[in-house]
């Protein structure tokens, strides 16, 4: 096909008969591209939606876990103070039962 002054010179007449300085298959190319860009450009926007969320929950449990951390850990330095205290306290009792004892021994010794 050969091309008219129009085209020799780059100007182009679209399906509305606006002059036009692209070609109509680059034009039509150009358009396809903006509309793709146009649907990644939602698409990114969307991704981006889904994965605040999923930050914002990860977050909230990494929060929730430390919570129960820092509990378990309270948790177990109490039990601790209380196996010790208990430690002392048998300290404390065997003492006294020793004492008691030593104090029987001399009672039964001594003559009534």
């Amino acid at each position: 096909m050969a091309k008219t002054p129009l085209a020799e010179a780059g100007f182009y007449f679209d399906e509305l008969n606006k002059l036009r300085v692209l070609e109509p298959d680059v034009s039509q190319k150009t358009l396809e591209l903006k509309e793709e860009c146009k649907e990644f450009v939602d698409k990114i926007g969307q991704f981006q939606e889904k994965v605040g969320g999923l930050i914002e929950l990860v977050d909230e449990l990494a929060k929730e876990a430390e919570t129960e951390k820092m509990k378990a850990i309270g948790a177990r330095n109490l039990l601790k103070s209380v196996a010790k205290q208990r430690e002392a306290q048998q300290q404390q009792l065997q003492a006294l039962i020793a004492e008691k004892k030593m104090q029987l021994e001399r009672e039964l010794k001594e003559p009534a």
